[in-house]
């Protein structure tokens, strides 16, 4: 289990992800637009380094959603391979076999 401050610190990060998605991607297409004026790509690139550090969906760590466990995660089921290994054999993954051979 991952220390409960570093899945709230997780989860903090994803709420201001989520708050300044539509600002953080206006500006990062004004500053990727290299039709755009030379200045203007300047400034809206200064205005993305005044965001929240925190603000960057770069920053967001996928974990796994029962323990918090940050490697092996699995991203089409949300938890790390440990979890899907003991649930696949539980049988409560729909769709999930083990292989046996």
């Amino acid at each position: 289990m991952a220390k409960l401050s570093s899945i709230n610190k997780n989860e903090k990060r994803k709420k201001l992800v989520k708050q300044y998605a539509a600002k953080y991607e206006k500006l990062k297409a004004i500053a990727d637009d290299k039709s755009a004026d030379e200045s203007d790509r300047l400034m809206a690139r200064l205005k993305m380094a005044e965001l929240p550090r925190n603000a960057n969906p770069t920053r967001v760590r996928n974990r796994c959603s029962t323990t918090g466990r940050p490697r092996g995660y699995y991203r089409k089921f949300g938890i790390n391979r440990i979890e899907l290994r003991d649930l696949g054999n539980k049988g409560l993954i729909p769709g999930l076999t083990k292989s046996s051979w």
